[in-house]
């Protein structure tokens, strides 16, 4: 009966990491760029009473084999980077990611990580930084007389002084892809570092070989969808629920089997 109850608590704790994920996505419905994340569970190991292929004691050979699992387990969770909703905001600096690709900012440390987060603007110096003060890599410098910035799809950046009629190219943005970009690990504040899952990075211009390309005046919602998150909130809890039921159940086996005496 130990067994009952060790099955149903792993099925208990998966069930409400579940919920715990779930409750993230929902939290996450506005942040800009954010993607949705799903748990991956498996199965424990089994004990087998009976292994295939057994002859029994009248020489009877079964065709199947008897086995009991252990449980659940969480074993991962699977981050889906498919496009969220564009929409207009009308900054300049205001920019989203129409395809495959991740802006790529430099933290204070050097190090370079990935985002989908195009919500940038000017430092103190008029370089080009994500809301954390993070610059775009590479850097982008817009001159104090600039009365316009033209940010094409390709990614390239034109700006229009106050005494020229004509525009200037102060940048080119570069995107970074990856062949596996569920492998990314995620750092928080919309941003991602690559793993020996994600591999390494490839830089492109946007619109080249498959990569996004570049929509300014424009940012790219959560990818999160409501309807499916309350969809499974409602089975982790009626999972969780059952399990609970699963465990008062052994409870009440085990109350019946101590209070059993000899008549």
């Amino acid at each position: 009966m130990d067994k009952t109850l060790r099955t149903s608590a792993s099925g208990l704790n998966a069930q409400q990491r579940y919920v715990e994920i779930i409750a993230n996505n929902i939290a996450n419905v506005n942040t800009t760029g954010y993607k949705s994340v799903r748990p991956e569970f498996q199965d424990l190991l089994y004990e087998t009473l009976r292994p295939a292929g057994a002859i029994s004691r009248n020489g009877v050979e079964p065709l199947n084999a008897v086995q009991i699992g252990s449980g659940v387990e969480l074993v991962g969770t699977a981050r889906y980077f498919h496009q969220g909703d564009v929409v207009g905001t009308a900054r300049e600096l205001d920019l989203a990611i129409y395809g495959e690709g991740f802006f790529v900012v430099e933290m204070p440390d050097g190090t370079n990580v990935y985002t989908r987060d195009g919500t940038f603007s000017l430092n103190d110096v008029g370089e080009v930084v994500n809301p954390q003060g993070y610059r775009l890599i590479p850097g982008i410098f817009i001159p104090d007389d600039v009365v316009e910035i033209q940010i094409s799809r390709n990614g390239t950046f034109n700006v229009l002084r106050n005494d020229s009629i004509e525009v200037e190219k102060v940048g080119q943005i570069e995107l970074a892809r990856f062949v596996n970009p569920a492998g990314l690990r995620a750092l928080g504040e919309n941003i991602f570092v690559e793993s020996p899952a994600s591999g390494a990075p490839i830089l492109q211009e946007p619109g080249e070989s498959n990569t996004g390309e570049i929509l300014q005046k424009y940012l790219e919602s959560s990818n999160v969808s409501i309807v499916e998150e309350m969809v499974n909130m409602i089975t982790a809890q009626r999972a969780y629920e059952l399990n609970s039921k699963s465990v008062q159940t052994a409870d009440n086996i085990l109350g019946t089997a101590t209070q059993l005496k000899r008549q």
